[in-house]
């Protein structure tokens, strides 16, 4: 276990894995963490800027942490100016695990398709969890007043709650996106380096095919005859296999060229020996010896799939409205009125993204210096080669 003391003596990787495991918790408790739903909009209360807490009433009374309803007045014709009105006449405290709206905790449901075509896919919802119902949210307030942690967005939508639901969208889309992808790189690139010759020689020149392909080109290209009828998570699974599709064919390169060291061990050439055939040995022997590469590889590979996510709802080809993303939250906010005078709308979601990227590029350089096999050495073995 040197490698996990290591790992938790550097400094970055620690803060990366600590930011992550947040996030996770986060969106995975979503229903919870989120004070309103993120498609229920408040009346007249479009743009608002987030919402001021007060300690006292206006007659300087203590009442503790509350809010009042807020809304927005209508334009000024001669200004373009929208006054925020706040009533104070109804003080709403803010309570931790305050009564909400209803949900249903860890609900699972999967599309299945009903016929295979893919000018025309057609899916059905299953049910494969109901989930638990529940309405107590991490904190709320109660009453007639709304706590807009980072205000509303256009469509007067709580700009904090579609951050949380977005965020299951875009951080789940990298780690289904490896689960697909790098197990069919390790088996391909396994195969190519095990056995060679005209087998190594097909896999591979298939393999540059595809790495010759630009990812991002053929994302916005399938993105755009995607029809446009189908579900923000149709459209997921979709995004998640176009990027899988491009994505195997590097890590397949890099293993084929650690197989053919490997296939010459001792062990290999033992289980040859023993009568072991060539995918037992490839499965159990071979491929658990590149098994710290792919844990690097997998770490730092989690960001591109976020990216191209993000790039394609911004660019109105990946999740749909009324369904957040973090991508689509930012393509919202990027026109020059919000860009102006509701600069929070973009730097939320921008930021997110930010810390997610960088939260996983420290924790891979974490896991690629602690993994590296020139550092697991005991140091009483270095000295006494010195």
């Amino acid at each position: 276990m040197d490698w996990w003391q290591k790992l938790k003596r550097n400094g970055p990787a620690k803060f990366g894995a600590i930011l992550l495991l947040v996030f996770y918790l986060m969106v995975l408790l979503a229903d919870v963490v989120a004070p309103y739903s993120p498609y229920a909009s408040q009346p007249d209360g479009s743009l608002l800027p987030p919402t001021q807490v007060y300690w006292r009433s206006p007659q300087g009374q203590f009442l503790g942490p509350h809010v009042y309803p807020t809304t927005q007045g209508a334009v000024d014709l001669d200004t373009g100016d929208r006054p925020i009105n706040v009533d104070f006449s109804q003080p709403s405290p803010i309570r931790l695990f305050a009564r909400g709206d209803q949900y249903r905790l860890f609900r699972l449901s999967l599309p299945l398709p009903t016929r295979a075509s893919f000018s025309d896919p057609q899916f059905q919802e299953v049910t494969v969890f109901p989930g638990i119902e529940g309405d107590r949210h991490l904190f709320g307030a109660v009453g007639e007043g709304q706590w807009n942690l980072l205000g509303t967005d256009e469509q007067a939508r709580d700009q904090f709650s579609r951050l949380v639901h977005g965020g299951r969208i875009s951080l789940s889309v990298g780690l289904v996106g490896i689960l697909i992808s790098f197990p069919l790189g390790l088996l391909v690139g396994g195969i190519s380096g095990y056995f060679g010759g005209m087998t190594d020689a097909i896999l591979m020149r298939l393999v540059e095919v595809l790495m010759t392909i630009p990812s991002i080109y053929l994302l916005v290209a399938l993105a755009a005859v995607l029809p446009t009828e189908l579900t923000s998570t149709q459209r997921f699974l979709l995004i998640v296999l176009i990027t899988s599709f491009v994505g195997w064919a590097g890590i397949a390169r890099v293993i084929r060229g650690e197989v053919l060291s490997l296939r010459e061990r001792e062990y290999v050439q033992a289980a040859r020996a023993m009568g072991g055939r060539s995918l037992y040995i490839i499965l159990r022997h071979v491929l658990p010896q590149t098994a710290s590469y792919v844990i690097i590889s997998a770490t730092l590979s989690v960001p591109g799939f976020i990216l191209a996510e993000a790039v394609l709802s911004l660019i109105g080809l990946g999740i749909q409205q009324p369904d957040p993303s973090w991508g689509n939250m930012l393509s919202l906010a990027t026109n020059a009125s919000i860009l102006t005078l509701q600069p929070w709308l973009v730097w939320s979601p921008a930021i997110l993204i930010v810390l997610t990227v960088l939260s996983f590029n420290l924790l891979g350089d974490g896991l690629r210096d602690a993994l590296d096999p020139r550092n697991l050495r005991p140091n009483s073995e270095i000295a006494e080669e010195i």
